[in-house]
């Protein structure tokens, strides 16, 4: 690997300053810094790379090596990745497939050992990972932490599974990640107390200050569907060491546009001090996770990043290990095709299966509320509109007819209705159904629905729309293939992207979705471990109860 130079003005986040320096990196690490005899505010910015602190690559419908190819251009140099949701689907060897695929490119990919394979005993999954299997990963040098551990109930009541998993952590001295949505006062001391020290999915800055309070580190989460971002920053005023930057699901289209570094841009709008964003941007993940990601040290591995300037972060180069990986918006990361890991197992369905007798309920049905841009869900009550003995979909209320399909084997649908989709005509479906990725769909009609998810189905695993025309006679219809594990798709990143955001597009103009995101949204409508109403393959479920309804 060469040796060469690099001048600018580096940020020194460990001194708080600002300087001219240059910059020597020989075989891929950090030989030295020096300090400029003069100042040059006309050179770019020198800052350490941007790292995820927890993220799903599935949920970008694209294997690690196209996310890498696509957040390098914005400055991602490493992520946190837990890869929970292709172990739902195909346990180990989804594991195993992400680490083998990541490695086949310059990206510093940290997995986790998943926590919750499968996250709840009221969803069928595509396989299950006990606390030895748990452990043996923990084992291995590539997993770097113990994933979210989303069974908040288990930690509570000392889960004889739950606790064997996190002690493995602690005894090869790995961290435990959180997931306690809504969790506060002597419940979050007691989950916290046992040894967990992040969380993602603080929703209101009461509840993050509370965590922060006890001792746990609050990630930042702006992803596609779940938007906290806004409700927490100013709490990096006064806690630049506990806090930290990520985006947990983010879809192709929006990784197109930027990561991390637009939330960098929009703190330094909110007027927080630049040290503390770039703390939480760039060094925190580092050193809570451990990583072995340079922080612009004599040394350290070369990973850093070029701007522009430090309010907008437009990034005009990243190198990670000293490999230019990314310049003036293009990425250097050839596009490969990846192996294809699956499973998925039912037929086709015809629209009867989806039809719901009117006996089921008595006066009212429970409604989903979703919510834009959270993953928390409201439980609401209406009257049911009935036609010909069934209950159906009722687009002038908007309360739609919602279903998830079991992709393992043969199973009755399961059903209910949900509010907020505003969907006028058609249907949308998805195999990227939190967390075991089922097959889940919303539509105005029976017919509709059903031809959505057989596109799934034919695909073995897709996000797909459908739309009549005014006489139900020519259909339109767009599908997504997602081949590997349903979750992802093996073509390149950038046409994925452009693939998806045509799909969006048509969710919203031709069905009438007002969401932002309604595909994402939906993969999160039968995520049971996120309060209050959802929908698993098995039933409605009452998160609050923990039980099926």
């Amino acid at each position: 690997m060469s040796s060469f130079s690099i001048t600018g003005n580096l940020v020194d986040i460990h001194s708080s300053e600002v300087y001219t320096a240059s910059i020597q990196i020989d075989n891929g690490k950090i030989l030295s810094i020096e300090k400029a005899a003069s100042q040059d505010s006309l050179l770019p910015f020198i800052l350490p790379g941007f790292t995820d602190s927890h993220i799903h690559i599935e949920s970008s419908m694209l294997v690690p090596a196209e996310f890498a190819r696509l957040a390098v251009v914005h400055g991602t140099v490493a992520t946190v990745s837990d890869p929970h949701e292709i172990a739902n689907v195909c346990g180990m060897e989804g594991v195993e497939f992400m680490i083998e695929n990541g490695k086949t490119v310059p990206f510093k990919f940290n997995f986790g050992a998943p926590s919750c394979v499968p996250a709840t005993t009221f969803e069928t999954a595509g396989a299950s990972l006990d606390a030895t299997e748990v452990a043996a990963l923990l084992e291995r040098e590539e997993i770097r932490y113990l994933s979210e551990m989303m069974n908040f109930p288990g930690v509570l009541s000392g889960d004889e599974e739950v606790m064997k998993k996190i002690a493995a952590a602690h005894r090869l001295g790995k961290p435990v990640d959180g997931h306690a949505p809504g969790l506060r006062g002597e419940q979050a001391r007691q989950y916290i107390a046992a040894g967990i020290s992040t969380d993602h999915e603080c929703f209101t800055k009461e509840e993050a200050l509370d965590k922060l309070q006890l001792g746990m580190k609050v990630i930042i989460r702006e992803g596609s569907a779940a938007k906290n971002f806004d409700a927490l920053i100013e709490l990096l005023h006064d806690w630049p060491d506990q806090m930290m930057f990520c985006s947990d699901d983010k879809h192709p289209d929006s990784l197109v546009l930027g990561h991390i570094n637009q939330l960098c841009a929009r703190a330094i709008a909110k007027g927080i001090p630049l040290f503390n964003i770039l703390k939480a941007a760039c060094v925190n993940p580092v050193l809570h996770y451990q990583l072995n990601v340079g922080l612009l040290k004599a040394g350290d591995p070369a990973d850093f990043i070029l701007v522009k300037n430090l309010s907008a972060f437009e990034v005009l180069k990243t190198y990670i290990n000293g490999e230019l990986v990314a310049e003036n918006g293009q990425s250097f990361i050839e596009s490969k095709k990846s192996a294809i890991v699956n499973q998925f197992s039912c037929t086709k369905k015809k629209a009867a299966d989806f039809e719901i007798p009117a006996d089921r309920f008595q006066n009212s049905i429970p409604v989903i509320e979703a919510l834009d841009g959270q993953l928390i869900t409201n439980k609401l009550f209406y009257e049911p509109l009935v036609n010909d003995g069934k209950i159906v979909s009722d687009t002038e209320r908007d309360l739609l007819k919602i279903v998830v399909v079991n992709r393992y084997h043969d199973a009755p649908v399961a059903s209910g209705f949900i509010k907020n989709f505003q969907l006028k005509k058609g249907a949308l479906a998805s195999s990227v159904a939190h967390d075991s990725h089922n097959i889940v769909a919303v539509g105005t009609d029976d017919e509709s629905i059903s031809r959505a998810v057989n596109l799934v189905i034919e695909s073995r695993g897709a996000v797909s729309a459908v739309c009549p025309d005014e006489n139900g006679n020519n259909w339109q219809e767009a599908v997504l293939p997602l081949p590997v594990a349903g979750l992802m798709s093996n073509a390149d990143g950038y046409q994925v992207a452009a693939d998806y955001t045509a799909i969006d597009i048509m969710s919203k103009e031709e069905l009438g979705s007002i969401l932002s995101s309604p595909f994402m949204t939906l993969s999160f409508m039968a995520l049971l471990v996120i309060p209050h109403l959802k929908l698993s393959d098995k039933g409605l479920f009452d998160g609050d109860s923990f039980t099926l309804i």
